[in-house]
């Protein structure tokens, strides 16, 4: 008899916990790759829900595809890098609220050795360089963000990267992936520094590669939320939208994002409100 409390009473005790479970309010939403390796959203998502009482998931993939998840009405909010892009969104009527979260840059690295000797350049002079070797370059080729600012820059330099058949190779992988694809073939390729932090704490002394090109107001990488509107997607939660917007960008939360840190180097700057 009294087992059989016992076990009437576990039961109830799940049933309240898996009910406690459901009833949390969860926010979907599509980010960029890098706020997802560099580990930023599964160092933010804790405390989010320990703040708000809310369960962030997320899904992430290339600034593109996370703007046309927004469009398609899967997700309630946008974490993404590509400002033009962002803006062209909003523009349709899908998006509405963007804030400014933080920012890094992009750079390009290559081989320790720099085969193509374009270490210090600006970059549309390395890439011109780059091509002219026919060093080897990798491309995510995925629309992301980064894809989207690489692209901008072969554009700056005259060089129609795109048209090349041997050197230049879309890999359609994120971006991890793509450095470790291009130091396998000891090329170059282009990411956000964060990432690069990433990939370096991982790789550590067997790393082969370094940051070639860097410092060009041309590399800046602005990252923003952008909340989905509630008028093009009936099923969207645009009061947890304005819940993680107001959050992500209080003086608290930007001072973690300023604490989260990688080799003793800063991934992301904060700059909401500027």
């Amino acid at each position: 008899m009294k087992l059989k409390k016992l076990s009437l009473l576990v039961a109830s005790a799940s049933m309240v916990f898996a009910t406690g479970l459901m009833a949390k309010d969860s926010l979907m939403m599509a980010t960029t790759t890098s706020t997802d390796n560099t580990g930023l959203l599964d160092y933010l998502a804790p405390k989010f829900e320990k703040e708000t009482g809310t369960n962030l998931k997320w899904v992430a993939t290339g600034t593109g595809k996370a703007l046309k998840m927004g469009g398609n009405c899967d997700v309630d909010i946008l974490f993404v890098h590509a400002p033009a892009s962002e803006k062209k969104f909003i523009a349709t009527g899908f998006g509405g609220d963007r804030q400014q979260v933080m920012y890094n840059d992009f750079i390009i690295v290559g081989p320790k050795k720099d085969p193509a000797s374009v270490s210090g350049m600006a970059p549309s002079a390395a890439l011109q360089k780059i091509r002219d070797e026919k060093a080897n370059f990798f491309s995510r080729g995925d629309n992301s963000g980064t894809n989207k600012k690489e692209l901008s820059l072969w554009k700056n330099a005259n060089v129609d990267a795109k048209s090349a058949s041997t050197w230049y190779v879309q890999t359609g992988q994120g971006m991890l992936r793509t450095i470790n694809m291009a130091s396998e073939k000891s090329g170059y390729t282009m990411t956000d520094r964060g990432t690069w932090i990433k990939y370096m704490s991982q790789k550590g002394e067997a790393n082969k590669m370094k940051v070639v090109v860097e410092g060009d107001k041309s590399l800046f990488n602005q990252y923003s939320v952008v909340s989905i509107n509630k008028e093009k997607c009936s099923n969207v939660k645009p009061e947890l939208a304005k819940k993680f917007t107001n959050w992500v960008v209080s003086d608290s939360t930007q001072k973690t994002i300023a604490d989260f840190r990688l080799l003793g180097q800063a991934l992301f700057i904060p700059n909401a409100g500027k």
